[in-house]
C-alpha cells in the first residue's frame, strides 16, 4: 500500500508539472493575412491563382490582396499604411521610395516585351505626327520615361508636345473625346481604345529591358515577417507555372476574379519571369540588372525634377527573400 501511494503522489506530481508548464506557454499568435496590392496589369496576376487554387494556403500564408486600377490611388494607400506589399514597376517604385526609403523589392514579376503600348487616333501614322500633339501618361512615374525613350525615336522630346497626365485606364476615352491624340496604356484598357478606332504607334518590345514590374513590401513587414514574404514568394511563382501550364484554367480564374474578358489576357508581349531569372535579374555583374535599370530611372527622375533624391539603390533590393517554389 505505501508504495501505491508513492506511485500515485508521483503521478500526481508529474500531472501537475505538466498542467503548470501548459498555463505557462503562450499560445500560437496566428499573423494577420499579408496585405498586397497590384495594379491589374497581366504580369500580378499570377496572384490570383495563387489565391484561387490555395498555393498561398498551402506554403503556410494567409495573403490579402487588391487589385487597384488607379496605380496614384495604389501607391497613395500604401503611403498610408493600409499594404505590407505592393506590386508596381521599377519605374513607379524608384519614386515611391524618395518619399519611403524603407522599402525592398523581393521579386521580379515580369518584363513588358510589346505589351505596354502607346495608342493614338488615326491621323497619327508616326512617332513624329506627335509634334505639337497631346499626349497621355502618367507622368512622374515610368509611363514619362516610356514615352520620352519613343519621342526620341523621332528626334522629338517632351517639350515638342503637351504631355498630358493620365493614367492607363482613361485613355480609350480621353482619346474618343480629342482630350489627347495619343497615350500610353495596356490591356484590357487597349482592346477598348482599338475598338473607339485607335491604332498601336509604339510598344515596349522597342524598349527591351526597360519595363520591369516587382513586388516591394516596406521594410517592417521585411524585418518581422521574413519567413511569410518567402512562402508568398513561393506560392506566387508556383502559380506563374501552374499558368503557363494550364492557360486555359488560369485565364478563366483571372476573368472571373476581376470581371474582365478573357480575350483580353493574352500574355503575348509579356515575360513573366520564373525563379531563375530573377536570380539573373538580382546580381549586380549582369549587365541587364535589376540594378542598372534602376539607376537609369533614377538619373531621369532627379534631371526632370520628379524627386531631389533617391536612396542607395543597393538598399532598394533584397533577394535574400527569393526561393524557389519546390
Amino acid at each position: 500500500m505505501p508504495k501505491l501511494l508513492n506511485y500515485l503522489s508521483i503521478f500526481l506530481i508529474i500531472c501537475l508539472l505538466l498542467i503548470a508548464c501548459r498555463s505557462t506557454t503562450p499560445p500560437a499568435v496566428k499573423q494577420p493575412p499579408l496585405k498586397v496590392a497590384c495594379i491589374t496589369f497581366v504580369g500580378y496576376r499570377p496572384a490570383i491563382i495563387a489565391q484561387e487554387k490555395g498555393f498561398f494556403k498551402a506554403q503556410g500564408i494567409d495573403v490579402e490582396l487588391s487589385y487597384v486600377e488607379y496605380a496614384q490611388l495604389q501607391q497613395a494607400d500604401f503611403s498610408a499604411g493600409k499594404y505590407d506589399g505592393i506590386g508596381l514597376t521599377l519605374g513607379d517604385f524608384m519614386i515611391l521610395s524618395a518619399t519611403h526609403p524603407d522599402m525592398q523589392t523581393v521579386m521580379v514579376v515580369d518584363e513588358t516585351t510589346g505589351a505596354d503600348v502607346v495608342v493614338a487616333q488615326p491621323q497619327i501614322k508616326t512617332v513624329a505626327d506627335l509634334k505639337g500633339k497631346k499626349l497621355g501618361a502618367n507622368l512622374g512615374g515610368f509611363s514619362e520615361v516610356f514615352v520620352t525613350e519613343m519621342l526620341k525615336t523621332a528626334n522629338l522630346t517632351s517639350d515638342d508636345v503637351n504631355l498630358v497626365k493620365f493614367d492607363a485606364l482613361e485613355i480609350p476615352q480621353r482619346l474618343q473625346s480629342n482630350s489627347i491624340q495619343a497615350g500610353h496604356t495596356w490591356e484590357p484598357f487597349l482592346s477598348e481604345a482599338l475598338k473607339l478606332g485607335a491604332h498601336i504607334l509604339y510598344t515596349s518590345k522597342q524598349t527591351p529591358g526597360l519595363i520591369l514590374d516587382l513586388v516591394a513590401f516596406r521594410g517592417e513587414a521585411i524585418r518581422s515577417r521574413p519567413q511569410d514574404i518567402r512562402a508568398f514568394v513561393r506560392g506566387w511563382l508556383q502559380a506563374l507555372s501552374y499558368w503557363e501550364a494550364n492557360i486555359q484554367e488560369g485565364n478563366a480564374l483571372v476573368s472571373k476574379t476581376l470581371k474582365i474578358p478573357s480575350n483580353t489576357l493574352s500574355l503575348e508581349g509579356v515575360n513573366l519571369t520564373d525563379f531563375e531569372e530573377n536570380q539573373k535579374l538580382f546580381q549586380s555583374t549582369n549587365p541587364n540588372s535589376i540594378y542598372n535599370t534602376a539607376k537609369k530611372y533614377a538619373d531621369f527622375f532627379i534631371r526632370t525634377g520628379n524627386v531631389t533624391r533617391i536612396p542607395e539603390i543597393e538598399t532598394l533590393f533584397n533577394s535574400s527573400l527569393l526561393n524557389s517554389p519546390s
